[in-house]
């Protein structure tokens, strides 16, 4: 279980990198198009890359932020609750975010597979859409892995 545990840190951590990659890239983009717009030669496609890169920071961020609890909660309903009426919060409220992303990812799936057949792609410089989707869909099901890893350590006594 360990090892699986630092299995999904490391992916995590690799993924959060492409999130931060993805985001520097789409800063110096921006940067790069208005100083280049002033000159009258602006970047072509720089919304649609940038579209493009925001699908890959927040979905490839999101597991790497729970893992280290980096979402903002909101506890003040919890502070009057026992430990173990905690730990029962604590579980239904993961396990409703296992089906949701669950659900989420299934679905990216499902439009990454009709942008794929279709052969959906931005408007001016023709870049493919579905493997965003595809990509953002196996964040979401990593994340169901991590909220599965945190109801183990909320059982196990190791969360919070």
């Amino acid at each position: 279980m360990k090892d699986l545990f630092n299995a999904l840190r490391w992916l995590s951590k690799i993924l959060n990198a492409v999130a931060g990659i993805a985001l520097t890239f789409m800063m110096l983009l921006t940067v790069a198009d208005v100083l280049l717009r002033a000159g009258g030669h602006p970047i072509i496609g720089t919304y649609e890359i940038s579209a493009l890169c925001l699908g890959l920071v927040i979905g490839f961020g999101i597991p790497q932020v729970s893992l280290d609890r980096g979402h903002v909660y909101m506890e003040f309903l919890l502070v009057k609750f026992p430990k173990r009426g905690k730990d029962v919060m604590n579980t239904l409220t993961r396990g409703l975010c296992v089906l949701l992303f669950a659900f989420i990812g299934y679905n990216l799936f499902y439009v990454g597979a009709g942008f794929q057949a279709s052969g959906e792609v931005t408007a001016t410089i023709k870049l493919p859409i579905y493997p965003v989707a595809y990509g953002v869909g196996i964040c979401c099901f990593l994340q169901c892995a991590v909220f599965l890893f945190d109801i183990v350590r909320i059982w196990k006594g190791e969360y919070e």
